[in-house]
């Protein structure tokens, strides 16, 4: 019964996240922007933005009309990204000024802000395109910073339609509630130790066969949906959470992305993998109770929908990580020749 009306549940749902999945999977990826002051009035910065399928995210920034360049931009292109560097005099300084980012508002892309001063006070700001610009502040408390670490980490999960999608898969052939604490729980703890190892810079996987492995693990997980609709058994099928696990390590890495695409320096990345990996976890729990709320809700409403839309999830799943997998795995083969 709680099969049933879970299928129902997350038939819309997983429409809804699926027509979103091509166009927009790569842009979560944040901008990032650091200034950093090295005299008076004068400040280097650094201005990194993700390359969307080779091409250069839109955003482009927008200081004061009193600063000038002192040096640069310099452009620096890298396989997932553009490093733009400059140095700038600032009359008066930042504090307390507008940056602006053109063009953020038609994005669904953040953007991480960090400052330093020669005092040794530094402010990390995130940025959403809601509110494209950002206003320099002296300085932040330890709380402050560790609050936009554990919103983008929430951000990152909410906004990661493959991460996402793997989560529903484990959550369509989970067949009670014991086994689905220790599914998600399994999960957590895999995604956690490489989130960690990638982050502090012990594992290392590329970023084409990495999306293209995540996708995989998708269809695998759509595969055994329908194996357990028909009434079919498996190994995935009785231990689910080994499954969650084994993939959870891969996903891990392609959250660790969140972080490691900003090129942190050194003093931050302690506290900046602590809250952020807790922002994920949050996202992920969220994301969980929304779709047992909305099962419930289902089931006691008791809403009926025709027999092929309660199969619609693990069509819609399946055919689309069938997609993802071969545009990703077409993408890694162009980018090697």
């Amino acid at each position: 019964m709680r099969s049933r009306w879970l299928r129902i549940a997350l038939g819309g749902l997983l429409a809804a996240l699926v027509s979103t999945l091509v166009a927009h999977a790569h842009e979560i990826r944040p901008a990032y922007l650091q200034i950093d002051e090295i005299g008076s009035e004068r400040y280097e910065v650094l201005w990194r933005t993700p390359l969307l399928s080779g091409m250069r995210l839109p955003v482009a920034l927008r200081f004061p009309s009193d600063i000038r360049n002192v040096t640069g931009p310099y452009e620096r292109e890298l396989p997932d990204s553009l490093v733009e560097r400059r140095i700038i005099d600032a009359p008066g300084g930042l504090t307390g000024r507008r940056i602006e980012f053109v063009a953020l508002e038609a994005t669904i892309t953040d953007v991480m802000v960090r400052t330093q001063t020669r005092g040794g006070g530094h402010t990390t700001t995130l940025v959403h395109p809601s509110q494209p610009w950002v206003v320099i502040e002296a300085g932040q408390t330890l709380l402050s910073v560790a609050r936009t670490y554990l919103v983008h980490g929430v951000d990152h999960i909410l906004f990661g339609v493959d991460h996402l999608l793997f989560v529903l898969g484990l959550l369509l052939i989970v067949r009670d509630r014991w086994m689905l604490v220790k599914t998600i729980t399994a999960f957590t703890v895999a995604h956690s130790i490489t989130l960690a190892a990638a982050t502090l810079g012990y594992v290392h996987v590329p970023a084409a066969p990495l999306n293209a492995a995540i996708a995989l693990s998708i269809l695998f997980v759509g595969v055994e949906v329908m194996r357990s609709w028909r009434g079919e058994t498996s190994f995935a099928l009785r231990h689910p959470w080994l499954v969650a696990f084994l993939f959870g390590l891969l996903h891990g890495i392609g959250f660790a992305s969140g972080l490691v695409s900003l090129g942190l320096p050194q003093g931050d990345i302690p506290l900046a993998l602590l809250t952020f990996n807790l922002g994920v976890e949050i996202g992920q729990l969220l994301f969980v109770a929304a779709i047992l709320l909305l099962e419930r809700a289902f089931r006691l409403l008791e809403i009926r929908w025709p027999w092929p839309l309660q199969y619609a999830p693990a069509y819609v799943l399946g055919t689309s990580a069938a997609f993802w997998t071969i545009d990703r795995v077409v993408a890694m083969l162009e980018g090697a020749t």
